[in-house]
């Protein structure tokens, strides 16, 4: 079996010398934006590179000095051999064979010892961090706080973050994937995941005994208040690092410790605070949006000991927006039409604290989270049926940590089900192409794909699908808290997923959260003076079709 061995290892080294010289070409030739340019890159490829060729004369020459019977198993040794017999003398390969392996010994053992104090020691880290990672979907990765035994709110130090991320930190490769998905980053903003990652690493390993993070350049508050959360650089990782958690972690300092953030985010969680959504200035009330409809709460059904099957979360957007309003209607219109006892809260529904959470203000979203519990809890609410990814997050994977153990379904998901059970029933399609947007908290973050793919395809005779879609799909901008920031209008992300969509020739942008609505309708007006663009919810368009049933 040697010699299958010895023709494995032979092929792989070609393997690996053909890898290096297209790596020096890449850097040489190519150089992609996302790379680092570093010296120590340089030398780790040019140390590989001289170890397999090392290897391969060492090979080389003992078979020709040997006359190896079994060299030819070698195939690439055995040009070597073949082409070094015609030249030199079988003494001097046995000199050279000799040297070269010691050579060769060398460099491979330095290697060895030289390797953990650059990047190749992603190379032991990256593996064990792929192991290691967590199975959560990524919309439930962000850790509780407790505030009684905690000595500082959010990340001051390095001591504040976990085992696991300073495992991430040491697991990067540098491939500056996460930079080059990353929407903030794509919209010419200051935010890059890896270089957040890169400082913070030699921040660990430096010999400062404050570690200050907030004293690293790439963490600097620009950076991190142009974070969307949409966790696309976390999709794109090969290793499985968590980059939008530590983000979180550190505005968690800046704002419940320095209470230092942009003032619009500021003007949103003053508005949770006192008024239970984070829209200031909204003057709709929770119920406005049910005007002339049939709608009834909780309250009502429990005084009329009516049971309802299925609560219809509205939303602090479906309730507040006047265009978001529209698509709950339209939802319960449908759901009226599949004959769902369903039935809404009012004026008892407060936001769940998604944005508070994400901005930063944790203390105020366990606060929403345990009343929001307290009252579901008290209806003795069972299933849950919501318009906004981020509340369906919100209650799928975190409230759960507050004794919030609901069934939870985006709209696209109950309708897509009540359509296959032949409740609803689409009688007419539209004539427009349309091209559906992912939201990042319904799909990256939870991995619903097909259910609102489904509602577009059934009413809708021409679909054509954005270049980034999916899991790699790209954020809308309003994600994180960024909503609610006045951004500079030439790094607006809303506007390059707009481009994205109008790119495709789509007539309109289908969406499924109140968020990417509002994003994707502004981005969709800032491109003045081209064709007219509709942006509409995927129950908007279910519901168009089967009105006319």
């Amino acid at each position: 079996y040697l010699v299958f061995q010895s023709f494995i290892v032979d092929v792989f080294g070609a393997l690996v010398l053909i890898g290096v010289g297209v790596a020096f070409w890449r850097r040489v030739k190519l150089k992609p934006a996302k790379l680092v340019y570093t010296e120590e890159a340089e030398m780790i490829l040019l140390a590989i590179f001289v170890i397999a060729l090392t290897g391969f004369l060492v090979e080389g020459w003992r078979i020709a000095a040997t006359n190896d019977p079994w060299g030819a198993w070698s195939p690439f040794g055995y040009l070597i051999a073949v082409v070094s017999k015609t030249i030199l003398p079988t003494v001097m390969l046995e000199h050279l064979h000799l040297v070269f392996w010691w050579m060769h010994a060398v460099l491979v053992f330095g290697f060895i010892a030289w390797a953990p104090y650059t990047k190749m020691l992603h190379a032991l880290t990256g593996p064990l961090n792929i192991y290691t990672a967590r199975l959560e979907p990524s919309g439930a990765l962000l850790k509780t706080i407790d505030f009684e035994k905690a000595e500082t709110l959010g990340v001051k130090t390095l001591n504040g973050f976990t085992w696991k991320d300073l495992l991430d930190f040491d697991a990067c490769t540098e491939c500056g994937r996460c930079t080059a998905v990353c929407p903030a980053h794509t919209a010419g903003k200051t935010l890059s995941p890896r270089d957040i990652i890169l400082d913070l690493r030699s921040l660990m390993r430096s010999d400062d005994e404050q570690h200050l993070v907030h004293s690293v350049n790439a963490a600097s508050p620009d950076a991190l208040w142009a974070c969307t959360t949409c966790g696309a650089c976390m999709e794109a990782c090969p290793v499985f690092i968590e980059q939008m958690p530590k983000i979180v972690d550190l505005r968690r300092f800046l704002v419940m410790e320095e209470a230092a953030f942009p003032d619009t985010m500021a003007d949103a969680v003053t508005s949770l605070e006192s008024r239970g959504h984070p829209f200031k200035g909204a003057q709709a009330g929770r119920m406005d949006w049910a005007e002339g409809l049939n709608v009834k709460t909780l309250a009502d059904a429990a005084a009329e000991a009516r049971e309802a099957d299925v609560l219809l979360w509205v939303g602090c957007g479906g309730a507040l927006l006047e265009r978001n309003q529209k698509v709950v209607r339209a939802t319960a219109q449908l759901l009226e039409k599949a004959g769902v006892k369903f039935a809404v809260l009012g004026r008892e529904e407060k936001c769940t604290g998604d944005p508070a959470r994400r901005i930063g203000n944790e203390f105020l979203f366990e606060m929403l989270a345990k009343e929001n519990v307290e009252t579901l809890n008290g209806y003795h609410v069972k299933t849950i049926v919501t318009s906004c990814p981020h509340c369906f997050n919100t209650f799928r994977n975190e409230y759960p940590h507050f004794g919030g153990q609901y069934e939870v379904f985006h709209h696209s998901e109950y309708l897509a089900r009540l359509v296959s059970e032949g409740k609803l029933q689409p009688a007419a399609m539209n004539d427009k192409t349309v091209t559906y947007h992912d939201p990042c908290y319904l799909g990256r973050h939870n991995g619903v794909f097909d259910a609102p793919r489904q509602l577009v395809q059934i009413s809708s005779r021409n679909v054509v699908e954005m270049e980034r879609n999916r899991a790699n799909g790209f954020c809308c901008g309003g994600g994180g808290g960024m909503s609610f920031v006045d951004e500079p209008k030439d790094q607006r992300v809303n506007q390059v997923r707009a481009q994205e969509a109008v790119d495709t020739g789509a007539d309109v942008v289908a969406v499924g959260c109140p968020f990417c609505m509002t994003m994707l309708e502004d981005g969709v007006k800032a491109r003045k003076g081209e064709r007219e663009v509709q942006v509409m919810d995927v129950a908007e368009l279910l519901w168009q079709s089967v009105k006319h049933e």
